[in-house]
């Protein structure tokens, strides 16, 4: 048996925050192209199209967490099986073969999950609008953006989830430089489609899809050329076995995902119910609710690029029994995670005017709405950091069954059953406050559950 001492792999040698960062900095920046995609679309219809607009691609918004679920499901999944089988020492001729089975089966899930996605949308449109929300003022805008966008599905999911695989094999710059160039098309063509040609939702919606067609063109051409294994047609005939080990990796993620597609689809029908009862009516609170949501995704980017960075390095030292070197990158993510959150909370809570003007014009009322949202729905930003850098880190030492759990806790257990009581005593107010008595619980819940995990035995001293 070898000696853990002498595991000559990048992974278990050097500074364990140099490698967070190594892998986290690309991580981020895919997270941030991601969300990019859809902010850079609010600020353009923002300026051109206005609040209804802004409301319209806050209703198609379900869908794009539905891909980024997809994405996560088979991209982490794949990704965590990869990397924990090569911790292991499985390096010998059949046991790498195994390895790079996992990524193959991943690969075309990916695609193949992205194409029924894409299909589904087409065909059963203005149903699934009007089921997340839409009021009758919005809905030719959201079918317009939707049926447009969903052409891009296969090669979101593409792009997205060959991310996690392209960092698994080692190469995460070129993960960030496949989502970096989509990004860059993106905010060229939005500018020239919406701004010069004038061509309103649908511009924007063909600049968003242009630009995930080459990002994704770009992910296939990458995971064809891996630098750490050849994945020849045999990997990529899809086995029980295989798929199975990646979902169930893959799920914690996945299920924080589905989770706020869930509570999207519950928000958008809250605040229009409660909205129309309020001083505001449908479409204002819709339209700032869609805005800070994205702009609360730039701020999670960075926490959930955080978490994948940490991945590999965990699930990899896990793997190989250096419990020290896990527990080490832990607490470093979460260092990081929180200094982030304190920065985003000072921004969401001196700032929020400043912020939602970048988007567009809008009245009195708007702007009132928009700052109490970003004030009190957000209070609790800077403790967001640790369910998502926790469920992650849970996945990646192959304990999914905590991921999951505490992906379930801050959007389905706290979060949701809040939003449909509170506003039955407080009105639209109480869609407000059900955000930080949700984050600040599952918050707590994340340190505690993490506290006891790395207070096992294996944890302690310098383990080999």
């Amino acid at each position: 048996m070898k000696d853990m001492n002498e595991n000559r792999h990048p992974l278990a040698q050097g500074s364990i925050g140099g490698l967070l960062w190594k892998f986290a900095i690309p991580s981020i920046v895919a997270m941030l192209v991601s969300s990019l995609y859809n902010i850079v679309d609010q600020f353009f219809i923002g300026r051109s199209v206005g609040e209804l607009g802004n409301a319209a691609t806050n209703i198609s918004f379900p869908l794009t967490l539905s891909c980024v679920a997809v994405s996560l499901l088979f991209g982490i999944g794949g990704a965590s099986a990869f990397n924990i089988s090569i911790g292991r020492g499985e390096q010998d001729a059949a046991e790498k073969e195994k390895a790079v089975f996992y990524i193959g089966n991943a690969i075309v899930l990916l695609w193949g999950c992205g194409i029924l996605l894409c299909l589904t949308t087409q065909v059963f449109l203005e149903p699934m609008l009007r089921f997340f929300g839409s009021p009758d003022d919005v809905l030719e805008y959201a079918k317009t953006y939707t049926r447009i966008v969903s052409l891009g599905f296969p090669f979101l999911i593409g792009t997205t989830g060959g991310g996690h695989l392209i960092r698994a094999d080692g190469r995460p710059e070129f993960a960030m430089l496949c989502n970096l160039s989509g990004a860059v098309i993106n905010v060229i063509l939005d500018t020239l489609f919406v701004f010069v040609f004038h061509w309103g939702m649908a511009g924007a919606a063909w600049a968003t899809v242009i630009g995930q067609v080459f990002s994704g063109s770009l992910a296939v051409w990458l995971l064809s050329r891996c630098k750490t294994m050849k994945i020849r047609k045999e990997h990529l005939i899809v086995r029980r076995d295989y798929c199975g080990r990646v979902a169930v990796l893959g799920t914690a993620p996945c299920i924080n995902q589905l989770a706020m597609m869930i509570l999207q689809i519950v928000m958008n029908k809250s605040l229009k119910y409660y909205g129309q009862l309020s001083v505001y009516g449908e479409s204002i609170p819709l339209a700032c609710a869609g805005i800070i949501t994205k702009v609360n995704q730039v701020f999670m980017s960075f926490i959930i690029g955080i978490s994948q960075g940490l991945q590999p390095i965990v699930s990899y030292n896990y793997g190989a029994k250096l419990y020290h070197r896990v527990k080490e990158g832990y607490l470093k993510a979460c260092a990081a995670g929180f200094t982030i959150a304190v920065i985003a909370f000072l921004l969401f809570q001196f700032a929020p005017r400043q912020i939602i003007s970048i988007f567009g014009e809008g009245s009195e009322a708007y702007y009132q709405f928009a700052v109490n949202y970003f004030r009190i729905f957000l209070f609790f930003t800077f403790l967001n950091f640790s369910q998502k850098i926790t469920s992650n880190f849970f996945t990646a030492i192959g304990k999914p069954k905590g991921g999951i759990f505490l992906s379930l806790t801050q959007q389905i257990l706290f979060l949701l059953p809040l939003i449909l009581i509170l506003p039955i005593f407080f009105g639209i107010d109480g869609i407000m406050y059900a955000g930080p008595a949700a984050d600040g619980s599952s918050g707590l819940l994340a340190i505690l559950m993490a506290a006891r995990e790395l207070g096992r035995k294996e944890y302690v001293g310098k383990n080999c």
